[in-house]
């Protein structure tokens, strides 16, 4: 089992337009750059980077493959959400839904590459599961006056996202649902939280509601993207120390899946060819 700390780091993403990707995550999303070099930014709302940026300008962008479904921005309250919210809609920003999952509040929008972005915000812990114990998701409709509420009262200055922002969780398309939930939880070692129905899967540490969801709605069997695509190139999950990266690499080797000795930690890839990059501290 993976260890209940285990955290998102970041996730990198390949976009053909770097000025234009990095103005629509600082201007509208609200991340700061950190650092940019080498057709490379790096972004984030605090401390840590959250995003990294690559630049191909002959990227372009693929449907009906696994990869990227979306990554998700955990804000740190319902107000912070609110004002997300409040500055989609002063900037006219296109986003694509809205969903109260019961154990959270979601919206949902392409950057300009089409990559999947969704910025929520949890529920309590003790909100999560039913009398019976059993985690409650579904994808209702969202209070979006209740959460613009939230402004009443306070500074409706845009400063960006909340340095407390993290990224919480993210959505991939994948082949087939069994081999992808047999890597991430059996090698890995993620919770399995829920299966919906044949087609997608929701797996977490320390029994968050979801540290990633599985789906085959690109199609059943879809194909890795072409190198020359945008969206995915890893993402990136920290456990606590080398003792926990060490349990993990010695999983990973037992079943025979290739791993990458990289900078930043162990990279091995999922049945679909999804990069994950393990990392330390």
């Amino acid at each position: 089992m993976i260890h209940a700390n285990t955290k998102l780091a970041r996730v990198q993403l390949t976009v053909c337009d770097l000025n234009r990707s990095v103005k629509f995550y600082e201007e509208i999303i609200g991340m700061k750059t950190r650092a940019r070099k080498n057709g490379v930014a790096f972004l984030g709302a605090g401390k840590e980077d959250l995003l990294v940026l690559k630049e191909n300008p002959d990227a372009k962008q693929t449907r009906g493959t696994s990869g990227l479904y979306h990554f998700a921005i955990l804000v740190p309250s319902r107000l912070a959400l609110a004002h997300s919210l409040q500055r989609l809609a002063d900037t006219q920003t296109a986003v694509e839904g809205f969903a109260d999952h019961l154990v959270s509040e979601a919206i949902y929008l392409p950057d300009p590459d089409g990559n999947g972005i969704e910025i929520y915000r949890d529920r309590p812990r003790d909100q999560w599961r039913d009398a019976d114990g059993k985690l409650k998701m579904a994808s209702d409709p969202i209070d979006l006056d209740g959460i613009l509420a939230e402004l009443q009262g306070q500074d409706q200055t845009w400063r960006g996202l909340d340095a407390a922002t993290v990224l919480g969780h993210m959505h991939l398309h994948v082949a087939h649902i069994a081999p992808a939930q047999e890597f991430y939880v059996n090698v890995l070692g993620f919770d399995l939280v829920m299966r919906y129905g044949p087609s997608a899967a929701f797996v977490s540490a320390g029994g968050y509601h979801h540290h990633l969801g599985l789906n085959t709605w690109a199609g059943v069997g879809a194909p890795p993207p072409p190198r020359d695509a945008v969206g995915l190139d890893y993402w990136v999950v920290r456990v606590p120390d080398a003792t926990e990266l060490g349990k993990i690499a010695d999983r990973v080797q037992n079943a025979g899946v290739k791993v990458e000795e990289t900078d930043e930690g162990l990279l091995a890839r999922d049945p679909s060819q999804n990069a994950v990059v393990i990392a330390a501290g």
